[in-house]
């Protein structure tokens, strides 16, 4: 197997370089969250329609980060304070428009706020946003807790809520949003996908040849040592998954005013 990485374009030349490919099997793509959000943006035209849905692989759920310091305990707490300070509190986690920020809009507006009720300060990813806040330069982060694991551990960070539908199973003492009575999930994923109209057949045996990968010890350990939870879905489950993806984001994205089509 030959990897590719086709940078640029947020996601949109890889995605563009899988689905035009030939659907023999021979071309691969590993999609991400990206896939649900940036036909909305006006970045590509591509959708999950484009493409054939073999194995979903990941699912990592957005949290809410603060400073072990921080004067909020709970998400309950923190809400009230952005509630109190609208616009005031600085945010960070990714880039303008990236997964966490979108993550973060969509709770905001599930909490009864504005998404600008937070100023969100882009960064090129969840590490240098922990730096920021780690620094005193931000008040919050939106990022998963596996990124954020060595602060949390180090006693650094503290997670005031997970946006998963429910507790995380390698970090049971965090609750979530919906704990606090905001009917909100966020997660971003990875899966992987044929180019559109790949033969039945093809995609058969290509789900079980990829089924068997996850399973394998070698998988699970590399998932783990880079923080990536492991969420198996088959094509049908994962085309359905990829709707409501599709249609989730596209809301939160036209509320944030991101939507450039």
């Amino acid at each position: 197997m030959v990897v590719v990485n086709r940078t640029g374009g947020s996601g949109a030349a890889g995605h563009a370089a899988g689905a035009l490919a030939k659907p023999d099997g021979y071309t691969l793509t590993m999609a991400t969250f990206e896939l649900s959000t940036m036909h909305h943006m006006g970045i590509s035209d591509l959708t999950h329609e484009d493409f054939s849905p073999l194995l979903q692989l990941n699912g990592d759920a957005a949290a809410i980060l603060v400073r072990a310091n921080a004067p909020w305990s709970s998400i309950e707490t923190f809400l009230e304070h952005v509630r109190q300070n609208p616009g005031k509190v600085k945010m960070s986690g990714t880039s303008t428009g990236g997964a966490w920020d979108l993550a973060r809009a969509g709770f905001l507006l599930a909490a009864g706020l504005r998404v600008d009720s937070v100023l969100w300060v882009p960064t090129q990813g969840a590490a240098p946003s922990i730096v920021e806040l780690l620094g005193g330069h931000i008040e919050a982060i939106c990022c998963s807790v596996p990124e954020a694991a060595a602060q949390i551990e180090a006693g650094e960070l503290r997670v005031l809520a997970v946006m998963a539908p429910e507790r995380l199973q390698e970090f049971p003492d965090l609750p979530t949003v919906k704990e606090a009575g905001i009917d909100w999930e966020a997660v971003g994923w990875r899966g992987v996908v044929l180019p559109k109209d790949a033969a039945p057949d093809l995609v058969d045996r290509l789900e079980k040849e990829l089924r068997a990968m996850t399973e394998a010890p070698e998988f699970k350990k590399f998932m783990a040592s880079n923080g990536f939870a492991i969420i198996v879905r088959g094509p049908a489950e994962f085309r359905e998954f990829l709707r409501a993806q599709d249609a989730q984001w596209q809301r939160v994205i036209a509320a944030a005013g991101y939507d450039r089509r």
